[in-house]
This record gives C-alpha cells, sequence and structure tokens, in this order.
C-alpha cells in the first residue's frame, strides 16, 4: 500500500462471523477498517453449536509435545507437523485471550479461582477439553466474541450474502467482495479478505451443521483461482440424534462413560477398536453405520451409568433436546447415527492464513491448514479458529505497517495437484438438470458419505455433469439457489477427489480400497480450468477436473 492508500487505514472485510472471523476482528484491532459481513445474523454459525469444547495443554500433567502426539496420530499421516506444533504451542495462549475476553470456562467445584473443568474425549491422551456451560461451549464462546466486536470499531453487516470475490485482472490480488443486500447486487473493495466462512455441510442430508453452511466462501475461492485441498475429507461425527435436524450429541458424552449398544444391547464398539467407544471418529461412524446397515434401526448411546444429575450439570443443553424429542437419557439409551459435521478441506493456506490468491486471507473450517489431515481430532477446530485467526491478524498487520500487498503464500506441504481439466460452456452442453437440494443430498449422501466406492463415485460424477443451476443475473435470484448452486460446484470438486484418493485413510473411507496406500500419503489440491465463453456469471460454468499429478 503506497501513496494515498498509506494514508488511509488499511480496508479489511472479514466473510463470516463465527469465531474465526470475530477472534481476527478482535485481533485487527482499531488501526485497520475492519467490516464483517455475515449472510445471517452474527451470532449464527458453526462455532455456537459446538459442544464438547476446546482442547488445549493447559492442564497440570499435560504437555504440548502429547497434544501434538494425539493430533497427528488422529491425522492419520495427512497432517502437516509443522501446522500442527503451531497449533498446540500457541493453543494455551489463545485460551488466555479468551478469558481476556470474558469466555467464563467451567471451574473444578463451580469455584471461579478453581482450576478448569478440563473433560476428555476420543483419541486424547489427557483431560485437556476445556468448556463452558456444561455442554454450551460454543454459544459462550461466541457470545463473549460479539460483545467484545460490538465494543470495538468494527463494522458489521448482517444479512448480507457474499456472491463472489472481485479479483483485479491484473496484478490478480482480491481486492474486495460482491455482495447481495436486500436484493441489491453492491461491491464492497478492500484491501485484503478474510475467508471465515465455515464448511459444506449442508451438502448431506444428516449433518450437525446449521442451515448456512452452504460452502459459499470456498466456492468463491475456487472461482476466483484460489487452491483448495483436501475437499474429499469430510467428517462424519458418531453420534447426532437420530431424529429430524440431527441434533449433536457431544464426544464427551463418551468420555464422561457413555456407550454404545446395538438393538441386541450388545457394546458393539469393543470389538471395533482397543478404545471402543472413544475410537477416532472415523471409525466409531463407520462401526455404527455397519450396525444400522445390518440391523436397520439406530444404534443406541447409553448413558444412563453418567446419572440424572451429573447429566443435567454437564450436558444441560442435550438434555433438553432429549426431552423435546420425547427421550429421558437418564433412564434409557437414545438412538444416535452419523452425521456430517466438519470438512477437514478448504482453501488451503499457509501457516498465516494466507491463500493462493494475493490479498486473500481463509481461517477457520473453510480453510485447510495442514492441522486436521484425514480426521480431525476432537475439539480441535475452535482451537484451530483461534490459533490460525490470530495468526491471520498478525500477518495482515505486518504487511499494512510495511506497505505491501500481495505477499506470497507458503503453500500447502506435501500436495499434489489434481489440475483442471476440461471447461463445458452451459449454452452448448445439451439440456441441463437444474436439481433440487433434496436431490442434491439424496447423491451424495448415497455415493459420498460414510462408505465410499468407485462405482458409486463414477455415479454421482456423472449424475453431478448434467446438474447446472443458472444464476446468471445474481441480482434476480433468491440466496438459497445461490447456495445450492455453491453445493454443486463443491459436489464435483469433492466427487473428482475421492475418486482420485484410491485409499481408506482417517474420514475418506473406500469400501474397494480399504487399507490405507502409502503413494496416497499427501494431500490433494484442486484448481478450477479458467472460463471460457458462456454465461456472464461464474456459477452457469459447469467444471470437470482431472489428475494432472503436478507436485506444489
Amino acid at each position: 500500500m503506497t501513496g494515498s492508500d498509506a494514508v488511509a487505514r488499511p480496508r479489511v472485510v472479514i466473510v463470516g462471523s463465527g469465531v474465526a472471523g470475530l477472534v481476527t476482528a478482535l485481533a485487527l484491532g482499531e488501526r485497520l477498517e475492519v467490516t464483517i459481513v455475515t449472510k445471517s445474523t452474527i451470532d449464527e454459525s458453526n462455532t455456537r453449536y459446538a459442544q464438547g469444547g476446546i482442547a488445549a495443554a493447559v492442564m497440570p500433567g499435560d504437555t504440548v509435545a502429547s497434544h501434538i502426539a494425539d493430533t497427528l496420530v488422529a491425522g492419520a499421516g495427512l497432517s502437516d507437523p509443522a501446522a500442527v506444533e503451531v497449533l498446540c504451542a500457541e493453543g494455551p495462549e489463545r485460551i488466555r485471550d479468551l478469558v481476556r475476553w470474558g469466555v467464563e470456562f467451567d471451574r473444578e467445584g463451580g469455584d471461579p479461582s478453581a482450576a478448569f473443568d478440563a473433560g476428555l474425549e476420543g483419541a486424547h491422551s489427557h483431560h485437556r477439553i476445556l468448556h463452558a456451560g456444561g455442554d454450551a461451549t460454543g454459544y459462550e464462546v461466541e457470545w463473549a466474541l460479539v460483545r467484545a466486536v460490538r465494543a470495538a470499531a468494527a463494522r458489521v453487516l448482517e444479512q448480507s450474502f457474499v456472491v463472489d470475490l472481485v479479483v483485479d485482472e491484473t496484478s490478480g490480488c482480491a481486492t474486495g467482495v460482491t455482495v447481495l443486500r436486500d436484493g441489491v447486487l453492491e461491491t464492497l473493495a478492500a484491501d485484503v479478505v478474510v475467508l471465515a466462512s465455515g464448511g459444506l455441510g449442508q451438502l448431506y442430508p444428516h449433518t450437525t451443521n446449521p442451515s448456512v453452511t452452504t460452502g459459499d466462501g470456498a466456492a468463491a475461492a475456487l472461482r476466483a483461482g484460489a487452491v483448495l485441498a483436501d475437499v474429499e475429507l469430510v467428517q462424519f461425527h458418531p453420534t447426532a440424534l437420530a431424529v429430524p435436524g440431527s441434533f449433536l450429541v457431544s464426544e464427551a458424552v463418551r468420555g464422561d462413560g457413555a456407550v454404545l449398544r446395538n438393538s441386541a444391547g450388545e457394546r458393539f464398539m469393543l470389538g471395533a477398536h482397543p478404545l471402543a467407544e472413544l475410537a477416532p471418529r472415523d471409525i466409531v461412524a463407520r462401526a455404527i453405520a455397519a450396525e444400522m446397515l445390518a440391523t436397520g434401526a439406530p444404534v443406541l448411546l447409553d448413558a444412563t451409568a453418567i446419572g440424572a444429575e451429573e447429566l443435567e450439570r454437564r450436558f444441560p443443553t442435550i438434555s433438553a433436546a432429549s426431552r423435546e424429542h420425547g427421550f429421558d437419557w437418564s433412564r434409557e439409551g437414545i438412538p444416535v447415527a452419523p452425521a456430517a459435521h466438519y470438512w477437514m478441506g478448504g482453501v488451503a493456506t499457509d501457516l498465516d492464513g494466507r491463500t493462493s490468491v494475493p490479498g486473500l486471507f481463509a481461517v477457520g473450517e473453510v480453510s485447510c491448514t495442514g492441522v486436521h489431515g484425514a480426521n480431525r481430532l476432537a475439539s480441535n477446530s475452535l482451537l484451530e479458529s483461534l490459533v490460525f485467526a490470530h495468526r491471520a491478524a498478525a500477518a495482515i498487520t505486518a504487511d499494512a505497517d510495511a506497505g505491501v500487498r500481495g505477499v506470497e503464500w507458503a503453500g500447502l506441504p506435501n500436495s499434489v495437484l489434481l489440475g483442471a481439466g476440461t471447461t463445458t460452456d452451459a449454452a452448448g452442453a445439451g439440456e441441463l438438470h437444474e436439481p433440487t437440494r433434496a436431490e442434491l443430498h439424496e447423491l451424495m449422501w448415497r455415493y459420498a458419505g460414510v462408505y465410499r466406492d468407485a462405482k458409486g463415485l463414477r455415479a454421482a460424477r456423472d449424475v453431478l455433469a448434467g446438474w447446472w443451476v443458472p444464476t446468471a443475473d445474481a441480482a434476480g435470484v433468491t440466496v438459497e439457489r445461490l447456495e445450492t448452486a455453491n453445493l454443486l460446484q463443491l459436489a464435483r470438486v469433492l466427487v473428482t477427489s475421492a475418486l482420485a484418493r484410491e485409499e481408506s485413510r482417517g474420514a475418506h473411507f473406500r469400501s474397494d480400497h480399504p487399507d490405507a496406500d502409502p503413494a496416497f500419503a499427501h494431500h490433494l489440491a484442486v484448481v478450477q480450468a479458467p472460463a471460457t465463453a458462456g454465461p456472464a456469471h461464474p456459477f452457469a460454468e459447469p467444471r470437470e477436473f482431472a489428475l494432472q499429478g503436478v507436485a506444489v
């Protein structure tokens, strides 16, 4: 930033109002002109639904080295060690940030001066899961951050849908976003754009994610030429309440002693993994899915041994949801089933949140830092948002102080590019079908859900190639249609990546390749083909991707 730009405060547009976006805004402070754009209200995001808590090595006897080791094991050989070290080493200080911003974590005996009442979750070797309000950690964190942001100087635009990124054709730098507000398109100019827009849970009919998680930021980044990575890696939470809405039943419940039983009352996880109910999430999810396939019924989560009083104290939100659906989980098992929960993939970043598009940063679930590898360790997601949002803010501030733009990103290590293939002009592609959200859900759950194979993925790819959501006049279409277009675009990329990963690793399970293959111990990255002549709006162009095997 030189000349007149150096006089004015640099403008930063943050897309999304979950913990990653809010922490970025708070860490940037008042020296930069910050605008937060959110398509719903400032408090609606995945953050507020996080029950289990935040993992950090802050308890006596625990160590950063142990947290690193647990994270690497869960990542199944795909976690970037440098990113994991950053996450775990910087985590304790970010917890202190939250305390300063007003988050009141639960303490032993309810005494504010006592040690944290830390819980245990699957694949953790220590009690290191900090929680607030029992099982309302996300809600408590979100509201503390919202209060802090409202007290700061950031501008907040609610009910504003980001249609696309604006990229300068000459420099290739991100220079703002196009926003749909009250049916009117407008451009918000920016020196830096930060995507903090969450994941793609709404690709699936059964998901613990709220309705706003439609992959809008990732899809916009893809269209802008950004590299995405690990798109195929979707974590399915093993225990969502088997009712409409797939209400999340935290892994912390199993950490506190709940067990899984099949329809015959048997604890089937004892024979599935040495850690039984506390095995990594992908193993538990597949074991539950196998039991459901064999019996035609959900499995039961039996928490009765924990006791009614402790369930109410420790898990008040889940207790209320169980009662709402007619269950008394202090006396009976409650039906649970897997549901799409977290996206390990996203816009590829370096350790400071930079993407391959100059001036574009990504933090939180929309990003792929390499931390989670093939399977996110429980309660590392909020920590990742805290740590890397803070690092991104520091990088943005340093660039502004140095008067520079478009600092080259360091890249995502250990990656292979799934390069762009042919581009089909929608106007000449023959008759295309506009899918409903339900059709997309059914296709993705059937062929790209917990279990996958080449036959099903090819079938999904062929169907997706014939689907198209026309949105050439973005100002004249509904937000729901724009969201469906984004989901369709990401579905194509996900299926292509899942086909290319001919192995089973972490959350990605191929029944035709049931073992991990050392040849695939790397990230798969994708870039979309450049647009060709065709419809004016980029949503309208179906794209294909082909494995090129280009190292990046």
